[in-house]
């Protein structure tokens, strides 16, 4: 058994990074930190022409009935590219939601327009029937998905909601707090335990912001390493002193495993449902703290440039920042995961 991605899934992923190569650039990340709806409607048409928003649709509704892993492998791109597209909450969370906790009319209502990038959600988690906060992909949203607290979903019109735009850490995605009339908004009907469904979705939703942070930290490690092979000190390349090579060897080791472990976590969500949540967690934990480290050293590499607007390894280090804290911390993550084996 070869335990590596496919031909298709390597093509996809390819197909998408040249993509994202000629559309975002440091220039258009500037432009749209500055706008902070994190939304671009020529990107957006270019990933629907690709296919992206029905990646985990099913075929009948006229996606490409992928599962999770495809998602991550599409997520690791996108956050190797910092790019500037509802991904994590449009495209992943809010379709789980209508396949694992709709009814057959709520899905043959919004899954085709899902698949075709007609509709793009914002996805939150209510504390009450009335507001969330900390509503994600909240650039020029659609509708909006908001887990209630008894676990069922609702769906809102953006037009019938008040929607309170903050500028998040990462300027390019930002996110909302919202107040909405429930007697506007439609109930997706999870009829076999509505909590275990959102958790599905949860998870799926940690899983591909790790995989973000993973592509994220992996641009910031390249970034690093080029500019070490170039600077000259001292009349040598920085990257031959031995200091700087350990340095990047702690990287490296840090780094590697990270991609084995979020393929495992996107796999299980869909192959094995025992294992599910755990790795999920988990995932979503180490890739936080990794990411962080990653974007920290390599920042540090680049010496006093590293820190400065010219470069933009900003953009990176503050979606690695980003991905950290939404959905979970690492520590709440790690909490989780110890109730969940019974450890607290």
């Amino acid at each position: 058994m070869e335990f590596a991605l496919s031909e298709e899934q390597r093509s996809f992923a390819d197909s998408l990074r040249d993509l994202l190569t000629d559309r975002v650039t440091i220039d258009a990340l500037r432009r749209h930190a500055e706008t902070g709806n994190g939304f671009d409607p020529t990107l957006w048409d270019s990933l629907v022409d690709l296919g992206l928003p029905g990646l985990l649709v099913p075929e009948r509704f006229g996606g490409s009935g992928l599962g999770v892993l495809d998602a991550a492998i599409a997520a690791e791109v996108l956050g190797s590219a910092a790019a500037f597209t509802p991904f994590a909450g449009s495209l992943v969370m809010a379709t789980l939601a209508f396949i694992h906790g709709a009814t057959e009319a709520q899905q043959d209502e919004f899954l085709p327009r899902i698949a075709a990038g007609e509709v793009r959600f914002g996805v939150g988690v209510s504390q009450d029937a009335h507001n969330a906060t900390a509503v994600i992909d909240a650039g020029a949203p659609t509708h909006l998905l908001i887990y209630l607290p008894d676990g069922n979903a609702a769906v809102i019109d953006a037009d019938h909601a008040s929607l309170r735009m903050h500028r998040s850490i990462d300027r390019t995605r930002p996110v909302t707090d919202t107040a909405f009339d429930p007697e506007r908004a439609t109930i997706l009907n999870a009829a076999n335990a509505p909590i275990v469904a959102m958790q599905r979705v949860l998870d799926a939703g940690r899983v591909v912001l790790a995989a973000d942070t993973l592509g994220a930290a992996q641009h910031m490690f390249d970034a690093a390493l080029a500019f070490v092979k170039q600077r000259i000190q001292f009349n040598r390349v920085i990257g031959s002193f031995q200091a700087v090579k350990h340095q990047f060897a702690d990287m490296v080791t840090m780094l590697e495993p990270c991609r084995a472990m979020v393929w495992y976590a996107g796999y299980a969500q869909d192959a094995l449902p025992d294992e599910a949540r755990l790795t999920a967690l988990q995932t979503k934990a180490h890739l936080g703290d990794v990411g962080r480290d990653i974007a920290r050293m390599a920042t540090e590499a680049h010496g006093g440039m590293g820190f400065t607007d010219l470069l933009g390894l900003h953009y990176w280090f503050k979606r690695i920042s980003f991905n950290r804290q939404i959905l979970g911390s690492p520590e709440h993550c790690r909490e989780e995961a110890a109730r969940l084996q019974g450890w607290t």
